[in-house]
C-alpha cells in the first residue's frame, strides 16, 4: 500500500512539475536571454507572493491588472488629471463608444484627461487612454478628438505595449527565464507611456485601425486627416507627431485607405456643438 502511495504521489509531483516547467518555456520564448540559470526558481518566487509576467502570452485579466497598476503610478507620481465631471463625461462616452465599435471590445476601457497644455495624447496597456487639455482645445470639432482617441485605442488593440515592454526587458537585460516581475513590469511601463516609442509601424497599423473604429462608430473618417493637417501648421510640431513616424506619410497612407473604402461619413463635424461641450476649459 505505501508503495503504491509514494508511487501516486511521484507521478503526481512529475506531472506537477512538467506543467510549471512548460509554462515557463511557452510564455518565455523570445523574452530569456541566454545566461547561466536564475539563482532562484519560479517556485521559489511564487512560494515568496511575487507576481511574474510572462510577456509572450499575458492574458486580458494581466494585462489589465497590469495596466491599472501602471495607470496608478501615472496618476500619483507623473501626470495631474484635469477634474471637470462634465468634460470628463463627455470625453468618456466618445471613449467608450469607440471602443465598442473597435477590434477589441472586450476589455474594460478608462478615458481621462490629463491637464497640459501641451497637444497630446497616449494609452497604456489594458485599455487606458489619456488626452491633454492642450489636445481638447486643438481640435475643432468631436470627429477630430474621436480620431485620436481612436488611433489610441488602435494601438491597445494591437497590444504593443506589451510588445514594447518585452523588448525594452530583453535590451535592459531585465528579461529572464522565468518572466518579468510586477514592480519591474510597472516601471517599464510608466516610462513607456511618457516616453511614446511607438515604431514606424506600430503608427501605420494604430491609423488603420483607429480609421475603421471611427466609421464603425459614425465619425467622419476624414477628420483624422484633417487633425493631423491643422497640427503640421503649429509653429511647434505638437508632442502627439513628433515622436511619431513622418505625419505626411501618415496622411497619405490614409487617403490611400479612405479612398478605398469610399465612405461619406460626416458624424461629429459640428463645430459649435464641440466648443459648448469642451467650454470649461475655456
Amino acid at each position: 500500500m505505501s508503495n503504491s502511495l509514494s508511487s501516486i504521489s511521484f507521478n503526481f509531483y512529475r506531472r506537477c512539475s512538467y506543467l510549471l516547467l512548460s509554462g515557463v518555456v511557452a510564455v518565455s520564448v523570445g523574452v530569456a536571454s541566454p545566461q547561466k540559470s536564475e539563482a532562484i526558481s519560479l517556485l521559489d518566487l511564487l512560494r515568496q507572493g511575487v507576481q511574474i509576467y510572462q510577456l509572450s502570452n499575458i492574458s486580458d485579466s494581466e494585462e489589465v491588472q497590469l495596466g491599472k497598476e501602471i495607470n496608478q503610478q501615472l496618476v500619483n507620481n507623473e501626470i495631474q488629471l484635469y477634474r471637470d465631471s462634465n468634460v470628463n463625461n463627455y470625453v468618456n462616452q466618445i471613449g467608450q463608444w469607440l471602443a465598442a465599435n473597435s477590434t477589441r471590445p472586450n476589455i474594460p476601457y478608462t478615458f481621462q484627461i490629463v491637464k497640459d497644455n501641451s497637444i497630446n495624447a497616449f494609452a497604456t496597456m489594458g485599455g487606458y487612454v489619456y488626452v491633454t487639455t492642450g489636445l481638447l482645445e486643438a481640435a475643432d470639432n468631436e470627429a477630430q478628438l474621436a480620431s485620436v482617441i481612436a488611433h489610441e485605442i488602435g494601438h491597445i488593440a494591437s497590444r504593443h505595449a506589451i510588445e514594447q515592454m518585452r523588448q525594452t526587458a530583453i535590451a535592459r537585460g531585465l528579461a529572464s527565464a522565468t518572466g518579468l516581475d510586477r514592480s519591474t513590469a510597472v516601471q517599464i511601463g510608466v516610462d513607456l507611456a511618457l516616453q511614446r516609442p511607438n515604431s514606424r509601424q506600430d503608427e501605420f497599423e494604430a491609423d488603420q485601425r483607429g480609421l475603421r473604429t471611427l466609421g464603425r462608430a459614425g465619425y467622419a473618417q476624414s477628420a483624422m486627416i484633417a487633425f493631423m493637417q491643422k497640427l503640421l501648421n503649429q509653429p511647434t510640431l505638437p508632442t502627439f507627431l513628433s515622436t511619431h513616424p513622418a505625419t505626411t506619410d501618415r496622411i497619405a497612407a490614409l487617403r490611400r485607405e479612405l479612398a478605398s473604402q469610399q465612405t461619406n461619413l460626416s458624424g461629429g463635424l459640428n463645430n459649435s456643438i464641440y466648443r459648448e461641450k469642451i467650454q470649461p476649459l475655456s
